[in-house]
């Protein structure tokens, strides 16, 4: 998994790869700037557009002007730089390449203040006024140039981070931010493009490596992780000669209600089609003629003979939660599962339960993975007022109850019971559809009934699930997708990672 660093963090690895690759700060600079350059003209290929440069006095700034003459330098011929000087401040890098700038024939003009500002004629802008490592909101000339050039609606490319934005810590939604369409950050994400928050700061961002020591990076302390594909490569556990259904597990799934079996029929489906070996369905009885004719691979088991049934033995895994209703049978049905002792899935009406019954979290089996959204997580643990306070929470409560939390959002939050909070990379908002939370949670039932871990079970099912979902958006155009489809493509997709190790 890839160590995602502070701001803090970040500049010590600077400090470290100039000292031990060994490269000095100056050409550090310009891999970075070369690295955004490469990256720029995938985005506009387009030799005759007008380009903006701003910059500041710092060694974002100095970035920025490395940037312009690198574009010179690639026939970007309609570049103009703007340098604002609102401090005496500058860094010893921005002066250097404010003096390679000057031989390549771009005049940069000066602004002192932000006032009586020159008409902007450029298409596109980049931002390269304030780097990492911001610790207060920005305010003066700086605040009123931003404001400014958001009312432009320019197509602006942030150079590392948007120029306002904090790169962890909490997001102020109401904070001066120069608004990108895309940012090009350098070496590994920052925390914060993972928070909801940051879709005002920047639709999209992009990685761009720029040759920090990576055995460094990784080597230090910090909760929070990227999972990355090559995590889950060797991972999947191929089938063996001669192995036959019982080698796969058995996954119970108690869920559904009158009028919400179609939840339990897409995660018992989903759990066929993940691995489990054998997958069992526990349902109202009104709706078993359904789910013979939906997925007449799952058997059925009456709800009258839950406890008898589990206490056999045969099950290796639980989900329960989807479509299940929160009346009297259904939490009693929650309570009985509590007690089961076997690897097991909470989601949906089942974490309503809980939050009505607060002394029930208390009895959860430790390694018990929970998969709330947003609103199911602060009926839990109570409201949080942003994101980062929600995911602190989620932190929090993992360590305190031994759960693994798996908080659902475009990138998903593990929060381990140790301590990290992992972030799930892929998915995308084509898969905001009802249902495809119930897919999830059918994946996770399967993986834990094949015998991985709950650790590896979360992992494996948020990242399958994400990247089935951007193959269906991306390659095949969906722009919707319904949880059944993607839920059909799920042998493949478990295979190809098979393959791949």
């Amino acid at each position: 998994m890839l160590q995602l660093l502070t701001s803090p963090q970040i500049r010590e690895a600077d400090n470290y790869t100039i000292k031990n690759k060994p490269i000095s700060s100056i050409d550090l600079m310009e891999s970075a700037s070369a690295a955004f350059v490469k990256a720029f003209m995938d985005e506009v290929p387009d030799r005759d557009t007008l380009i903006s440069v701003y910059c500041g006095t710092g060694n974002n700034g100095g970035d920025g002007l490395a940037i312009a003459r690198l574009l010179k330098e690639q026939a970007y011929d309609s570049i103009s730089v703007k340098i604002m000087r609102f401090s005496p401040k500058e860094s010893a890098d921005f002066k250097i390449n404010l003096d390679r700038l000057k031989l390549t024939g771009i005049p940069p003009s000066e602004l002192s203040n932000a006032t009586n500002l020159p008409k902007e004629n450029a298409s596109v802008i980049i931002d390269a006024l304030i780097g990492s490592g911001l610790n207060k909101a920005l305010e003066g000339d700086l605040q009123t140039l931003i404001k400014h050039l958001n009312k432009l609606k320019k197509k602006v490319i942030a150079v590392d981070v948007p120029s306002g934005f904090p790169t962890e810590g909490v997001i102020d939604s109401n904070a001066t931010v120069l608004k990108a369409k895309l940012t090009i950050t350098f070496q590994c994400p920052k925390i914060n493009f993972f928070f909801p928050e940051s879709a005002y700061a920047t639709e999209r961002f992009i990685v761009a490596d720029i040759g920090l020591d990576e055995d460094y990076i990784q080597s230090q302390p910090g909760p929070w992780k990227l999972i990355e594909e090559k995590d889950l490569k060797g991972l999947i556990k191929i089938r063996k000669p001669f192995s036959h259904k019982g080698s796969y597990g058995h996954a119970l799934i108690i869920a559904g209600n009158t009028r919400t079996m179609g939840a339990a029929l897409l995660c018992a489906d989903a759990c066929l089609h993940s691995g489990a070996g054998l997958t069992t369905a526990c349902i109202p009885e009104q709706g078993m003629p359904a789910l013979n004719a939906y997925a007449p691979e799952v058997m059925t088991l009456p709800r009258s003979e839950l406890t008898s049934e589990v206490n056999s033995g045969k099950f290796n895994s639980i989900a329960i939660g989807p479509g299940l209703g929160t009346n009297a049978n259904a939490t009693e049905l929650v309570k009985q599962a509590l007690d089961f002792n076997i690897p097991m899935l909470i989601d949906a009406d089942a974490l309503n339960i809980l939050a009505g019954n607060p002394p029930l979290l208390n009895k959860l089996p430790e390694q018990t993975i929970i998969c709330p959204h947003m609103k199911e997580f602060d009926r839990l643990f109570g409201t949080s007022a942003n994101w980062w306070g929600r995911v602190a929470l989620a932190q929090k409560k993992a360590k305190e109850l031994s759960l693994i939390i798996l908080l659902k959002n475009q990138y998903t939050f593990i929060a381990l019971p140790e301590g990290d909070i992992l972030i799930n990379p892929t998915g995308n908002p084509a898969m905001a559809v009802g249902g495809m939370g119930d897919v999830l949670s059918g994946m996770i039932a399967a993986f834990l009934a094949q015998g991985y871990t709950a650790k590896e079970s979360a992992i494996l099912a948020t990242y399958i699930h994400g990247k089935t979902g951007d193959i269906l958006n991306q390659e095949m155009g969906m722009y919707i997708i319904p949880p059944g489809e993607l839920t059909l493509l799920l042998p493949e997709m478990i295979q190809s990672f098979c393959e791949a190790s």
